[in-house]
């Protein structure tokens, strides 16, 4: 089982690997080019000065067209990158091994280098593998020993080449960093959507069987008193724990942002609820842990201040650029210069911990309460 599970992710993971499809077009740009290269060699066989060093140029160029296809065509991960540097080794040495068929003066004089547009291979794989600065890499290392072989006379002539592997490896090395960003973003959708599916199943089953246990386990133990109330009470929490854990979601970001209502909802307790939007929330990570922290010592304050009976609600509105955060209870209640009053006594936690906390993030804070009315908090930020 376990291992069927571990051969389905990995299908999963290579069936949204978007850079596969870059790989495989680069194994065909190979055979064909190297196709190219051998009807060039045919084309001007007259003029080349030594056949035989022509064929050997060409099977050593064929056998590493083999080669580097059957590494590109795999699955291996930062090994490409491997063989991209030496696909970019092998093909230099290949451009050099002109020299078998011409001389070096007849290249200097106009004879062509016999691997041709085949050279481009490399600087295509950099840029698959390392993005735009492989690209670049490639591009300048072949543009060198292109330009060593014609020589720094002609380097005008080979200028158009020079300007034909830049673009190359810019285009390709952007379009490659682009599709592995939108590989790793697909990645983690999949992810989510398989994660949220699962809890979606594991909830029905806990709706159809544990909370309708607990629920009866609560009532009965009301109804019956005594001891029993404790073992109601018992149930009451771990029915809410179950429910929450039912409608959480991944704490999920995205460049630093996180979910403020993911990190809230597990607060929720038999006497706190939690109310939040359908959807994410996201703030950057430092506010989101700073407003978490308002919330708990909001939520500590009606505990020990608001009455054993108290209940209290956490509300998240999201209102665009700015997020809304409401704490109110149905305790006994205070007075707002009761709230001045123990500032100035030395109880630091609702100046410090709550209003100095939002402050510091930029936000506002308002406070209404009175006896026998409970209290309520709204805390405003920027989303930014």
């Amino acid at each position: 089982m376990e291992a069927s599970r571990a051969d389905t992710g990995r299908s999963r993971g290579d069936a949204v690997d978007l850079m596969l499809p870059l790989w495989r077009a680069l194994v065909v740009f190979r055979a064909i080019t190297w196709g190219f290269a051998c009807f060039g060699v045919w084309s001007r066989w007259d003029g080349i000065h030594r056949p035989s060093g022509a064929v050997i140029q060409l099977a050593v160029m064929g056998l590493w067209t083999i080669v580097a296809s059957i590494g590109y065509s795999r699955h291996w991960g930062r090994r490409n990158t491997r063989l991209a540097f030496a696909d970019l080794i092998v093909t230099v040495g290949c451009m050099y091994l002109t020299l078998l068929a011409q001389p070096l003066l007849d290249i200097r004089a106009g004879a062509s280098v016999l691997t041709s547009v085949w050279a481009a291979g490399p600087v295509l794989a950099l840029a698959i593998s390392r993005g735009r600065d492989g690209g670049l890499l490639g591009a300048a290392t072949i543009s060198l020993a292109l330009l060593s072989l014609r020589g720094v006379d002609n380097a005008a002539k080979i200028l158009s080449n020079v300007q034909l592997l830049l673009v190359a490896g810019l285009v390709v090395g952007y379009a490659a960093s682009t599709m592995r960003r939108a590989t790793l973003r697909l990645r983690d959708a999949i992810a989510a959507e398989s994660a949220t599916a699962e809890r979606l199943r594991l909830s029905r089953s806990i709706h159809d069987g544990v909370l309708q246990v607990l629920a009866q386990v609560q009532r009965r133990g009301n109804a019956i008193g005594g001891e029993a109330v404790e073992l109601a009470a018992l149930a009451a929490e771990q029915e809410v724990a179950l429910r929450t854990l039912m409608a959480t979601r991944p704490i999920t970001g995205d460049r630093g942002r996180i979910d403020l209502c993911m990190l809230l909802l597990p607060l929720a307790t038999t006497r706190v609820d939690v109310v939040v939007p359908a959807g994410q929330v996201l703030l950057p990570t430092a506010k989101a842990t700073e407003l978490v922290a308002v919330v708990k010592e909001a939520l500590s304050n009606v505990s020990k201040h608001a009455g054993p009976q108290a209940q209290a609600w956490v509300v998240v509105e999201d209102l665009g650029t700015e997020v809304l955060l409401s704490i109110r209870d149905d305790g006994v209640g205070t007075t707002v210069d009761r709230l001045e009053a123990e500032r100035s006594d030395g109880h630091l936690g609702v100046s410090q911990s709550i209003r100095g906390r939002i402050t510091d993030l930029g936000g506002s804070v308002t406070v209404r309460t009175a006896p026998g009315e409970g209290t309520e908090w709204e805390m405003k930020v920027r989303t930014a």
